[in-house]
């Protein structure tokens, strides 16, 4: 998954995407919700010191910068629990 920068409105939601030098703006509300980790994948038993379990996740749809040209793209992004930042996964461009 990508690492990518978040600029977040004062309630805490996603408002832009920075991504490489780009920024991505948002065309509708973000939806977000939880995921739970799945440590039983890799491991017998959850890993020592790891007391989260779920991952944060907001889905958005944004288009390149004000450029009402731009296609528009769904992204998911989900929070990266070992330094907080986010990471993209999963790019879809629904119309152009």
């Amino acid at each position: 998954m990508e690492h990518v920068y978040i600029r977040t409105s004062a309630q805490g939601v996603p408002a832009a995407v920075v991504r490489g030098s780009r920024e991505w703006q948002m065309v509708v509300e973000p939806v977000r919700w939880f995921e739970r980790v799945p440590w039983w994948e890799q491991s017998r038993r959850m890993p020592r010191g790891q007391g989260r379990v779920d991952v944060e996740v907001w889905q958005v749809q944004v288009r390149l910068g004000n450029n009402v040209r731009s296609g528009i793209a769904t992204w998911q992004l989900v929070r990266d629990g070992a330094g907080g930042g986010w990471c993209l996964r999963g790019e879809e461009v629904v119309a152009a």
